[in-house]
């Protein structure tokens, strides 16, 4: 055992998204979990607030926050390739699987279960992880508005595929979000300070 979980995870700031993309600013993976994170909490506050449920937002925020740390051993595949067809998302979700487990492998014995938990979520996680792929999805929509922004007109596409799939979510936090906070995105520094 080499305790190498968490050098593994300083590597996240090195695996760039949207590779198949000309991007005015790179994402990476560290930078995009991290709004992931702040996007499902406050999903979790607004389902918890407004609509009365019962989620653990801390739980929510910690699963989002580790989402993606398989691609460290796998890369980041693209969504339309990932998601092409049944076959290749189950292939997918087995390869994300080994890479998990991999992971866990990295960790002294005493801290395997706790992060097994994270890493691989249960069925009764269902939906708290339904909360996570809602904020990643909303994070790939503001990542969309931030090209735009800088005059990138490659994102146009996901810019309306993406809130398309938001929509479909069926989301009602994730909706919430969007009528309350998306369009503060557009806005510049002085802008959004001029209260």
């Amino acid at each position: 055992m080499n305790n190498g979980f968490f050098a593994m995870l300083n590597g996240l700031k090195y695996i760039n998204r949207w590779a198949l993309m000309r991007n005015t600013q790179n994402e990476n993976l560290s930078d995009h979990s991290v709004q992931v994170a702040f996007i499902a909490h406050a999903l979790a506050l607004i389902g918890n607030e407004k609509l009365n449920k019962n989620y653990n937002a801390d739980r929510v925020s910690t699963l989002a926050m580790y989402h993606d740390v398989t691609e460290i051993l796998t890369g980041d595949m693209p969504t339309p390739i990932k998601y092409k067809n049944e076959t290749l998302k189950k292939a997918y979700k087995d390869v994300e699987k080994e890479a998990a487990q991999r992971l866990l492998k990295m960790l002294p014995d005493y801290l395997v279960k706790s992060y097994d938990n994270i890493l691989m979520p249960s069925d009764a996680d269902k939906k708290l992880m339904s909360l996570v792929k809602a904020a990643d999805k909303i994070c790939a929509y503001i990542k969309c508005i931030d090209e735009k922004k800088a005059g990138n007109r490659e994102f146009l596409s996901a810019e309306n595929e993406n809130l398309k799939q938001i929509k479909n979510l069926n989301c009602e936090e994730a909706d919430i979000f969007m009528e309350d906070f998306i369009n503060a995105f557009n806005l510049n520094l002085d802008e959004l300070t001029s209260f």
